[in-house]
């Protein structure tokens, strides 16, 4: 009976600290959205990313929080062996640990920013998101990045181009899209 009263000691002491911990450090990282950087006075700039790694102290974190509170939950409420509540700790624990990796890596993926060139539209297709008056300037909807995007535009022909129609791209010169008819 002594060892399972100091069992439910370590699991409650891991458990309150591990979360306690888990959660100051994702308010931190929602706070600073996990990027810092520092400048010194000597002009040196250094760019770090705390964010998250596998083997992280927020993923240790997760692992001891998901850890105690099921070693817990295994011992008081299921009352199981020493044995089997150990087993079911590390392999929730585990899960936690995997989870929160899972989560953070989908989080830091948000952030990514894909930069293409614009002279790969060239030849596409889109179309006019505005009336084009000839030779006049207006707005395209085309895809850019795997994404509709709506771009600015210069019409290269004589004639005039109603909302809505199918256009190609034909050149790109200084940064600027200039469309055709189809």
């Amino acid at each position: 009976m002594n060892n399972i009263i100091n069992l439910q000691n370590m699991f409650i002491a891991i458990s309150i600290f591990a979360t306690v911990l888990y959660i100051l450090k994702l308010i931190i990282f929602m706070c600073t959205g996990g990027d810092t950087e520092v400048e010194t006075d000597f002009t040196t700039e250094t760019d770090t990313d705390t964010s998250f790694t596998f083997l992280s102290v927020q993923s240790l974190l997760a692992f001891f929080m998901g850890f105690g509170w099921t070693g817990l939950a295994a011992v008081e409420q299921f009352k199981t062996t020493k044995t089997i509540a150990l087993i079911a700790a590390i392999i929730i624990g585990l899960i936690f640990m995997f989870g929160s990796a899972y989560l953070m890596y989908s989080i830091k993926k948000l952030n990514q920013v894909v930069k293409k060139d614009i002279n790969e539209l060239k030849g596409k297709q889109g179309r006019t998101y505005t009336a084009f008056a000839p030779k006049g300037e207006g707005q395209i909807e085309i895809n850019y990045n795997n994404k509709l995007t709506i771009m600015e535009a210069i019409n290269l022909s004589d004639e005039k181009i109603d909302s809505f129609t199918q256009v190609k791209v034909e050149k790109i010169e200084n940064k600027k899209i200039y469309i055709v008819k189809i």
